[in-house]
């Protein structure tokens, strides 16, 4: 066997027994528990004749090793009740219309706080980057990634967290948020002001034209069975900047033949748990019934519940 033959048998054997193993793990693991959350507005109906949320939970309840559960605004306690969040691993978000429905102060109790101590994570999609969960996650990881840029020194830094005016979008040449001004009285910061992430952008485009998706960390699990680009056919633009605090992994961007680019599949940190935004969407183009955007719910969804240091094989109550 010459050496590029046995490179590629021992690499192909590797690939397989990697395989094997992850498909044994499947097995063996407890199951990842999904609660699926949707606004249901009527404008779905377009493309998906019993509504978008559901149309995820049908796909991931047809896969091993997931247990789904699908709730809507409209149901009582705004499909946040304390026994479907304390039963889930992972909450996945959609949200357009009616964001400020959920207060900030429901979002930090149910989804945060349970995100911080590393019982849930979540997972929001596309028009969900205006979501009162998603919005009080990013401003909770810029406290925290203020703190750490500017440490106490000799006295305690002070901080002024700004919010945005409202759900506004920014001008393209604006400041990108979050933006930072400290102040340095006898050479040593003491106070910072925070702009607080607006997590928007200055560009969208709602004409459905296609997108090309990029998988930037192909070794992602987020990023399992994904060729190295593919194409969603119908699809809203969304262009950077986006306003948000630096992701620790971006998985996945996203361009358009004018061209426009984002970051569509980013991960953040937060507290023991984890934030995953992935954008493509629209509730009237059929995204959620093509294979890939579905096959990254999916395997974000096993990713999250795997990360989470107190995932156990029962139902956490």
């Amino acid at each position: 066997m010459n050496p590029l033959s046995r490179r590629r048998f021992l690499q192909t054997t590797s690939l397989l027994a990697a395989s094997a193993s992850l498909t044994a793990s499947a097995d063996e693991a407890p199951a990842v528990r999904v609660l699926v959350w949707d606004e249901q507005q009527p404008a779905q109906k377009q493309a998906y004749p019993d509504f978008l949320g559901n149309a995820i939970a049908a796909w991931l309840k047809a896969q091993p090793g997931i247990e789904v559960r699908s709730v809507r605004l409209d149901d009582p306690e705004q499909g946040l009740a304390d026994a479907d969040l304390a039963w889930a691993n992972v909450l996945v978000w959609w949200g357009h219309v009616r964001q400020t429905e959920i207060t900030p102060e429901t979002a930090r109790k149910k989804i945060i706080e349970p995100i911080l101590a590393g019982r849930l994570s979540l997972i929001a999609l596309h028009s969900a980057h205006w979501s009162t969960p998603f919005m009080e996650a990013m401003n909770e990881r810029t406290r925290h990634d203020a703190r750490r840029r500017y440490p106490d020194g000799k006295e305690p830094v002070k901080f002024e967290f700004v919010p945005p005016a409202g759900r506004i979008p920014p001008a393209a040449d604006s400041l990108v948020t979050p933006a930072y001004y400290a102040l340095k009285p006898g050479g040593e910061v003491r106070l910072v002001r925070v702009d607080l992430p607006n997590c928007c952008f200055p560009d969208y485009r709602p004409d459905g034209a296609a997108s090309k998706v990029h998988v930037l960390l192909p070794a992602h699990p987020i990023a399992r069975g994904l060729s190295e680009t593919f194409q969603i056919q119908h699809t809203e633009m969304y262009n950077e900047p986006f306003h948000v605090p630096a992701p620790d992994e971006v998985v996945l961007r996203e361009t358009w033949a004018r061209g426009e680019t984002f970051r569509s599949g980013c991960v953040w940190s937060l507290g023991r748990g984890k934030v995953f935004y992935f954008r493509p969407g629209h509730e009237t183009f059929s995204v959620y019934l093509q294979r890939e955007p579905l096959q990254i719910v999916e395997n974000a969804a096993r990713w999250l519940a795997a990360c989470q240091p107190e995932a156990d094989a029962g139902v956490k109550m």
